[in-house]
């Protein structure tokens, strides 16, 4: 701590002090630093983000996390708020990650913006609890119209449904989340609960199996799934073993008939329920659409709860050029989408719908103190007990850009990512592992001496071969992140359906409206100049 601010009297916690930084800006120079920051932050965040913090600072975790070993909290402030907002500025940005940067293109995060953070901001300030109608009021007014509007892009009701249900207090069209784990883990909810019927609430999973006449509960996705659909497993009682992974097709996508012979088979002893089967509109790792109208037949005829698993896809809907690719979502029981990813909101944000405006009574929970039965608080269907107004965030954003506005960015990142899997192509080095559909692709460096080896190895030596590239594009996913300048992802697929083990590659995410093809030829230029410097010699395969 500095030994001048021990001795100025200001920092010292009594009642005059909280009273100044609990009410009031400090002094006339606080008020000027802060200025000063905030107007950077909130007029010029693009330029700000830039001029601050690369991709990410060329410093080792090791070095940051002996910076922060300190566990002591001081009975007094140690500084005041202009010199805590100078450090943030300082030291913490710079050693973040920029993912507002063009080359930052490795994961669902890239830049908002910089009307979001105002908003970010006012939603901070007014600190509404929007599960309670006593401390939000029109927020929660508002939300339901949110949910309302999303609901209509993805269901395409008419109008008399939506001005039934809008504001209805006896109906629910979604719910707004924290995220697209949560969103999914509330979908699954209403899903088991409607299998095994109201009374697993009150008795558990065991009695209300026993009562429905099964000896296991499942769920069925593809291998794309995203890891929420297992937690969501272990969390409902249901064991994450049980939510089975699916086969793909060739394109990476539900084999349907794979799907129709596990449901034929599952259901074939009747001692196993299902739960629900979930089709992805927008995979993590390839950002790849199942056959979403192929699946709601299949559902439909066998009984089954379709979950449309949207987080990624969802706001594809807005582009028309586009939203073709999700034909079939109108017809799930339930969609999740996220609003930190291509709704371009803050951290953190998703959202839940259902087609059937009773689905979420199969959650309803009340309180004496709050969320009492005959209320409107959102918290009776809900999984946080508190959660700010984000739905203000979104309506405001669909506001300021309209569908025609958020549909100039979905275009861009579709079809930029297809000229980047274009230029991979062309070159030597390279092969795109996994073609975009939406907006995500995958690739790995494949130097033309190992492709032909690979052309004329049998297996052992193809696997030996694979082994040596798996080696090389890790080192250059490692190489490229710590040099700070670029960054894409890497994950491990099987671009054969049916093979074991999957190949190391490595991953693109095209959401930034400012990632150009240009850049996107830098980045792939940075790869090539990494893997050249890979210093293991080609396995010699006999």
């Amino acid at each position: 701590m500095n030994s001048n601010d021990r001795k100025n009297p200001s920092l010292i916690a009594d009642w005059k002090t909280l009273e100044r930084i609990f009410i009031r800006p400090e002094d006339e120079a606080c008020r000027k630093t802060l200025v000063k920051y905030m107007e950077q932050i909130l007029f010029g965040l693009h330029d700000f983000l830039n001029s601050n913090v690369g991709v990410t600072q060329e410093i080792s975790l090791l070095e940051l996390t002996n910076l922060y070993r300190d566990t002591l909290i001081s009975p007094d402030p140690e500084k005041k708020l202009e010199n805590v907002i100078s450090d943030i500025i300082h030291k913490i940005a710079p050693r973040a990650v920029n993912v507002a940067s063009p080359y930052f293109v490795g994961h669902m995060t890239a830049a908002i913006p910089f009307f979001m953070v105002h908003l970010k901001t006012i939603v901070a300030a007014l600190n509404q609890n929007v599960i309670k109608l006593e401390t939000s009021k029109v927020l929660s007014v508002i939300e339901k119209q949110v949910l309302a509007k999303i609901h209509r892009l993805i269901y395409r009701r008419d109008e008399a449904f939506y001005q039934t249900h809008v504001q209805s207090v006896d109906t629910s069209l979604g719910a707004f989340t924290t995220g697209g784990t949560t969103a999914n883990l509330m979908a699954m909810w209403v899903a088991r609960n409607h299998f095994l019927g109201a009374g697993v609430e009150q008795q558990g999973m065991a009695a209300a199996m026993q009562a429905k006449g099964v000896e296991r509960a499942v769920i069925l996705v593809s291998k794309r799934g995203h890891y929420s659909l297992k937690k969501a497993g272990g969390i409902l009682g249901l064991g994450n073993s049980n939510v089975l992974a699916m086969d793909v097709d060739q394109h990476q996508r539900m084999d349907m008939k794979k799907l129709e012979v596990t449901i034929r088979n599952l259901k074939k002893d009747g001692k196993t329920g299902i739960i629900a089967v979930v089709g992805i509109a927008g995979a993590t790792e390839t950002g790849t659409v199942d056959p979403l109208g192929e699946m709601a037949d299949l559902c439909l005829g066998q009984g089954i709860h379709f979950h449309v698993d949207a987080a990624w896809g969802g706001p594809v809907l807005l582009s028309e050029r586009y939203a073709p690719l999700l034909k079939g979502i109108e017809r799930a029981d339930s969609v999740s989408m996220d609003g930190h990813k291509q709704f371009y909101m803050p951290m953190t944000s998703g959202m839940v719908y259902f087609r059937d405006p009773g689905a979420m009574d199969q959650i309803a929970y009340y309180s004496n103190y709050v969320n009492r039965e005959g209320s409107v608080d959102l918290g009776i269907k809900s999984l946080e007990g508190s959660r700010e107004a984000n739905a203000l965030i979104l309506d405001s954003s669909l506001k300021i850009m309209g569908s025609r506005g958020y549909a100039l960015m979905i275009d861009h990142g579709i079809e930029t990512a297809k000229a980047f899997a274009a230029e991979i192509e062309q070159r030597v080095m390279f092969e795109v592992v996994t073609p975009p559909e939406l907006n995500i692709l995958t690739y790995r460096m494949v130097p033309p001496d190992v492709c032909r080896r690979l052309e004329h190895a049998d297996p052992k030596g193809r696997e030996i071969l694979n082994g040596y590239l798996d080696e090389l594009n890790i080192y250059i996913q490692r190489t490229q992140r710590e040099a700070g300048k670029s960054f894409v992802s890497r994950t491990r697929i099987c671009p054969v359906p049916g093979s074991e083990g999957g190949r190391v590659v490595l991953r693109s995410v095209i959401m930034n409206p400012m990632t150009t093809n240009a850049v996107l030829r830098e980045i792939l230029d940075e790869q090539e100049r990494i893997g050249q410097g890979f210093c293991d010699p080609i396995p010699q395969i006999l």
